[in-house]
């Protein structure tokens, strides 16, 4: 096995989904009403700290990882669901940084996190702009979009060194 100790990646946090435009009509429901629900929030992408892994190896083979996006809203006010956050396992020890090579933190502890890409918050449904004036609003808001970064990973080497002399 080869020891790598440094890595760059891409990583792309979830969008949000969009709201619903819904209106409420049933048999028996005199003037019904908007009832389009929100959209879930997208997937964070989060790097853990592991003391299994001893290298960076995983990280130089695959180098784009991809959080899910939240779902839409639905109808009958129902939320969207969020967006499967993107773990990545890395050695305990890892210093991580951005493009332009600023520290954004440093996993030491085993099952230490850091989030690095939020995820984006999913948009309101018409039911959220139901007024007294605007009884029957028909739009929604799209969802946010999700982070986007290119970042590398340095594993800290700590050599144990003996002089004989």
């Amino acid at each position: 096995m080869q020891f790598v100790d440094i890595a760059k990646i891409s990583v792309k946090a979830g969008h949000g989904g969009q709201g619903a435009v819904s209106f409420r009509r049933e048999k028996y429901v005199d003037k019904g009403g908007p009832d389009g629900g929100r959209g879930g929030n997208g997937g964070h992408v989060i790097l853990k700290a592991s003391q299994h892994i001893q290298t960076l190896m995983d990280l130089k083979i695959k180098h784009v990882y991809k959080a899910k996006t939240g779902e839409s809203g639905k109808k009958k006010n129902m939320f969207g669901a969020n967006g499967k956050n993107e773990i990545i396992k890395v050695p305990c020890g890892t210093l991580i940084f951005d493009e332009n090579h600023n520290l954004i933190g440093d996993l030491k502890l085993n099952n230490q996190e850091i989030i690095i890409a939020n995820g984006g918050k999913g948009g309101l449904g018409n039911s959220s702009f139901s007024t007294s004036t605007n009884q029957v609003p028909r739009y929604a808001q799209p969802g946010l979009p999700g982070e986007e970064k290119t970042i590398t990973l340095e594993l800290r080497v700590i050599a144990d060194v003996g002089l004989v002399g």
